[in-house]
């Protein structure tokens, strides 16, 4: 199996257990280059995202979106998955609903993985986090 195929069948699978709600945390290396479209200092209204290096916390992300959302009303489409080597970028469109507020947000994103060993050792993410915050915060309106 060539490189690109290993990383293409990588990023498959890593969507597969996502899109299945399943511990995503096998799927990472013990350290994890993590990096999250947003401010360093974070928002309070958004808790998972924040700045992580670890298998557990990186699997810890997972459980709190699924916390933080209704998994049932998901309608993330993944658009376009472009490999070049270890590297892979996942181009998509993220349409959640928030739990607490019953708000809807739809967002684009950029997912960039590498992968070594068959295990995610970079994760970062280039979205519309403004439409997430947003969507999240007590004086939000619903879309």
């Amino acid at each position: 199996m060539t490189t690109e195929n290993a990383t293409r069948t990588a990023v498959q699978d890593f969507l597969r257990v996502m899109a299945a709600g399943e511990d995503l945390g096998p799927l990472f290396a013990e350290s994890v280059d993590w990096k999250l479209d947003w401010p360093d200092e974070g928002h309070p209204d958004v808790p998972w995202i924040r700045s992580r290096t670890t298998r557990e916390e990186a699997a810890a992300h997972f459980r709190e979106l699924r916390e933080y959302h209704v998994p049932e009303k998901n309608a993330s489409q993944v658009h376009q998955i472009l490999v070049d080597g270890t590297d892979a970028v996942v181009l998509a469109t993220i349409a959640q609903t928030v739990r607490a507020t019953g708000h809807e947000y739809t967002a684009r994103c950029a997912l960039h993985l590498t992968f070594e060993n068959g295990l995610i050792t970079r994760y970062h993410v280039y979205e519309d986090s403004l439409s997430v915050a947003n969507a999240l915060s007590r004086g939000a309106v619903a879309a």
